[in-house]
Parts: structure tokens; C-alpha cells; sequence
């Protein structure tokens, strides 16, 4: 049996430290996972560095339906473990799998006949089209597996246990150093893939890891039997999983959809602003790390918290996390700043690339510390079941906003590359102060508190 945490009893900054850390770790190994990818795509060629950044949009349509899953049903196991209704909790965990299965088929026919329409309207050439389809055509095909690896995550992550999936990722990306170039470039009786090699690479981990997930699950007291009448739908139940993952994963499609209107107006720059921009924005992710943890701890917190209605423990949680994430970001922002031509020439020697990446690397090392409001509120969302809040926050951080900021600068001012991440590190830092206000607004109303001594730091 997987060791509890008591996440209604036990000190904030304890729990903070049990949960995220493990969960950073675990995100750690994922962005090496992908780093890897932009490494070797290097390797390749810079063109097929920019396919594989034309084709992130795409492939992050899974990985916002994977993340709806992980968060959406962690809260829902969890409030339903903090009221002690292991029952309810057992019946989401089954449901978690029933939606994760019906929203895989329907990812994978929507990107295996729309994504050349997709990456065309891009702005891309028939050669970079083909690069970009090479991996998304196997990526998609393996959309049921990474799903069923989310659902079984979500269970885990709901008892506390983010330590597993961290162990998986550390495993996964050995694997992956040692099958990127075999699939890539060939080895013995295994043919050049080329580009395609990266995504049979990432597949096949997924399955091995989803396998294990599986078994690691049944340690649990939330075990899954593959019996056809533990999977029998209760509309109740996919209902309100449906109603708790899809907002968060509409809201995390619009993060796509936002960086495919981004890598649209840069494609006016050329495919090696984009190349730069895509390994600069993948080595970003590296130190946004901490705060991805802390979301995952928060979520897990503060739902378990809110099914027990221990308010003030959610309070705590939530301003101590933003707290700790803006402090790790501002340190960040310094390494990233200081080192950014460094970054990106691993990833690239070519002058263009890098210049772009540096650029852009520069501008973000600034946005950095006011990316944890963001984070920790959506995370706070997602724990008192008002997920579409989070769909409202991206549609206009992630779209409305960029896309007017974007056009003016580049229409009106008649701007540069680097214009445009001055607009946005404007609209993020307003944006963000905002954000703060919903979030106390939101738990003022939820809790019945009083708002002159509601805002504790």
C-alpha cells in the first residue's frame, strides 16, 4: 500500500514540500523528455527544429486534454476522499478512464484529418508541412495511451502520491536519450524514421509507463479491476467529470490555440524565429517547473481541504504558494537572462536561431515571476469545482489580449520580433494583479469571509 498523507491535518508548508516536490521533479524529467526531442530535431536540421515547434500547437491539443484529466479528476477524488466517501472516490477514478477513452478517439480523428489544414494555415511550406505531419500523424495515433496514463495519474496524484509518475519520468527520459537517435537515425535492423523516429520514441514510453501506472494504482486503496461492470456509465458521475476536466482542458486548448496564432504572426520573421522561439519557449518550461509542482500540490490541498470545509487551510495554501512561486521565478528570471544566448546554442549553432531565441529568452526572464498567480489560481479553481473560471482566464490571456497587443504592434507600430514579448510581458504583469482579484474575490464569496481581514501574505 501507497503511504497516505494527511492533507486536512498536517502543516501547509509541509504538504507544500511532500507533494510539490516529488511533482516538480516528475515535471522536471517531462521537460527533459521534451528537450530532448528539440535536441535531437537540432540534430537533424533547423527545419526540422521549426517542424517540430510548428507541431507543439498540435501535439499540446493531448497534452491539455491529459493535464484536464490530472487536475479535473485529482480534485474530484479528492473532495470526494476529504468528506470520506471512498465510494464516490472508486466510481470517479473508473469514470476517469470512461472519459479519458472517449475524448482520445475523438483528439485522434480530429488531428489525424485536420492537422495539414492546420499547420497550412500556419504559414508553412509543403516541406515543413511534411516534416511536421511525419510526427503528429504518430503522435496522435497514441493519443488513447497518454490519456489512459493521465487517468491513472489523476488517482495517484488524488491520495497524494505524486512520487510514482516523477520515478516514471526519470525512467522515461533515459529511455528516451538512448531511443531518439536509434528511431531517429537507425541502428541494426531498425530503419531511419527520421523525424517520425521522435514520436514512436514518446509512444512507446507511454505505453510502458501507462502499464506500470496501472499496476502501481492497484497498491491503492482506489484499485481498478477490468470487470465490464465496475465501467458501466453512472451519468451522474461522467457528468460531473466531464464538467470538471473539459473547462480546464478548453482552457489549456486555448494555450495551444494561442501559441499557434503566436508562431503565426512570427512566421512573417521566418522559419528560424520560429526555430529559436520554439527551443527558447521548451527551455522556459524548465524553470516554470516549481510552480507547476505547486500547482499539483495545491490542487490536491486544497481539494481535499474543501471536501473537509477546512476554508482556512485553502487560504493558507493558496497565498503561500504564490508567495514561494514568484520568489523561485525571480531567481529564474536572473539564471535565464544572464545565460540565454548559452541555452539556446545547445540547441542550435546557427546565428539566426539564436539570436531569436535569445531575444525572446531575455523578455521571459521578466514574465517569469507573475506566471504563479497565474498557476496557483487556476489551481485553487480547479480544487473549489470553478473550473470554467480558469476557460475565461486563458480566453483572454492566451487569445483576446495577445492577439490585439500582436496586431497593433506589428500593423500599427510597425514592430519587430521583439516588440511583440514587450507587448505581452505588459499585458501578462496587468493581467496578473487581476488575477490576484478574482482569486480573493472568488474565496470571499465561497467561504462567507469577512473582506477586511480576508488578504493574509
Amino acid at each position: 500500500m501507497i503511504q497516505k498523507l494527511n492533507l486536512t491535518s498536517s502543516p501547509i508548508l509541509k504538504l507544500l514540500t511532500q507533494i510539490a516536490i516529488p511533482s516538480m521533479t516528475g515535471s522536471l524529467f517531462q521537460t527533459l523528455f521534451n528537450l530532448i526531442d528539440t535536441f535531437y530535431a537540432g540534430k537533424i536540421s533547423p527545419e526540422a527544429l521549426a517542424a517540430l515547434a510548428k507541431a507543439f500547437p498540435l501535439y499540446f491539443i493531448i497534452i491539455s486534454a491529459g493535464i484536464g484529466i490530472v487536475a479535473g479528476c485529482n480534485s474530484l477524488i479528492a473532495n470526494s476522499l476529504g468528506s470520506n466517501n471512498k465510494v464516490a472516490g472508486s466510481i470517479y477514478s473508473y469514470h476517469s478512464i470512461i472519459y479519458a477513452f472517449f475524448l482520445s478517439i475523438f483528439i485522434m480523428l480530429i488531428g489525424t484529418f485536420f492537422s495539414y489544414d492546420i499547420l497550412k494555415f500556419m504559414g508553412s511550406t509543403q516541406e515543413s508541412i511534411a516534416l511536421s505531419k511525419e510526427y503528429t500523424d504518430i503522435i496522435f495515433l497514441g493519443t488513447i495511451i497518454f490519456l489512459l496514463l493521465t487517468s491513472f495519474n489523476s488517482v495517484l496524484y488524488a491520495q497524494g502520491d505524486t512520487k510514482t509518475y516523477r520515478n516514471v519520468l526519470i525512467v522515461g527520459v533515459i529511455f528516451n536519450i538512448i531511443l531518439n537517435p536509434i528511431f531517429i537515425f537507425g541502428l541494426f535492423f531498425i530503419p531511419a524514421f527520421g523525424v517520425a523516429g521522435l514520436a514512436i520514441s514518446t509512444i512507446f514510453i507511454q505505453l510502458i509507463a501507462c502499464i506500470y501506472l496501472y499496476f502501481k494504482v492497484n497498491q491503492t486503496e482506489l484499485k481498478i479491476i477490468f470487470k465490464i461492470s465496475n465501467f458501466l456509465i453512472r451519468k451522474n458521475f461522467l457528468i460531473n467529470v466531464f464538467n470538471q476536466c473539459m473547462p480546464i482542458t478548453m482552457a489549456l486548448f486555448l494555450v495551444a490555440a494561442g501559441s499557434y496564432i503566436l508562431l503565426s504572426f512570427l512566421s512573417i520573421f521566418g522559419d528560424r524565429a520560429i526555430a529559436g522561439y520554439g527551443a527558447a519557449v521548451r527551455f522556459e518550461h524548465l524553470f516554470s517547473l516549481p510552480v507547476i509542482g505547486l500547482n499539483t500540490a495545491v490542487i490536491s490541498i486544497a481539494g481535499q481541504n474543501f471536501g473537509a470545509k477546512r476554508f482556512d487551510r485553502i487560504k493558507e495554501v493558496y497565498f503561500k504558494a504564490v508567495f514561494i512561486g514568484m520568489i523561485i521565478m525571480c531567481l529564474a528570471g536572473i539564471i535565464i537572462y544572464l545565460l540565454s544566448e548559452s541555452i539556446i546554442s545547445i540547441f542550435s549553432n546557427d546565428f539566426e536561431v539564436i539570436k531569436f531565441g535569445s531575444t525572446y529568452l531575455k523578455i521571459a526572464a521578466f514574465m517569469g515571476p507573475i506566471y504563479p498567480v497565474f498557476f496557483i489560481s487556476h489551481a485553487l479553481f480547479t480544487a473549489l469545482k470553478k473550473t470554467f473560471l480558469i476557460f475565461y482566464s486563458n480566453l483572454f490571456r492566451m487569445i483576446i489580449f495577445p492577439i490585439t497587443i500582436v496586431w497593433f504592434i506589428l500593423n500599427i507600430m510597425d514592430g519587430y520580433f521583439n516588440d511583440i514579448f514587450y507587448g505581452l510581458l505588459l499585458m501578462n504583469w496587468t493581467f496578473g494583479f487581476i488575477m490576484l482579484a478574482i482569486a480573493r474575490g472568488v474565496m470571499i464569496k465561497t467561504f462567507n469571509e469577512d473582506k477586511k481581514v480576508f488578504f493574509i501574505f
